[in-house]
């Protein structure tokens, strides 16, 4: 059987969104809110929720301080499904940006240490997947 490497969108997918919503799900429970208003927001299950604040699911990826920051402020700004996706697609830029996705690729051996395949590297300034 032959390994197939996951494409780095495949990796945002199957690890970073996941994780993200768990930082968001924790974070807003945090906050004070129920499991099943944070269900809602977020738009899974409940039973996604517990096993996010459990930590039984998307608990392999660690995000840095700074991810994590910006992962507060968005839960407090999501109230609805608009601003769910806004603020998702500004956290997975900022994990672009900082190269989650190539350090999970990495660890998961779908990808050769600093490869680089999915930047520029003649770029001084990497602003996100090429």
């Amino acid at each position: 059987m032959v390994k197939r490497v996951l494409q780095p969108q495949e990796v945002e997918v199957f690890y970073v969104l996941p994780a993200i919503r768990r930082e968001l799900a924790l974070s807003m429970k945090r906050a004070g809110k129920s499991q099943k208003d944070i269900a809602q927001l977020l738009g899974i299950t409940g039973a996604a929720v517990s096993q996010y604040v459990s930590k039984k699911r998307a608990a392999q990826v660690k995000f840095t301080l700074p991810l994590i920051d910006a992962i507060e402020k968005s839960s407090q700004k999501i109230i609805n499904e608009v601003s769910l996706m806004r603020e998702t697609q500004r956290l997975l830029t900022l994990a672009r940006n900082e190269r989650v996705v190539c350090q999970i690729h990495e660890s998961i051996g779908g990808a050769p240490k600093g490869c680089g395949a999915c930047f520029d590297e003649k770029e001084t300034n990497v602003k996100g997947p090429v």
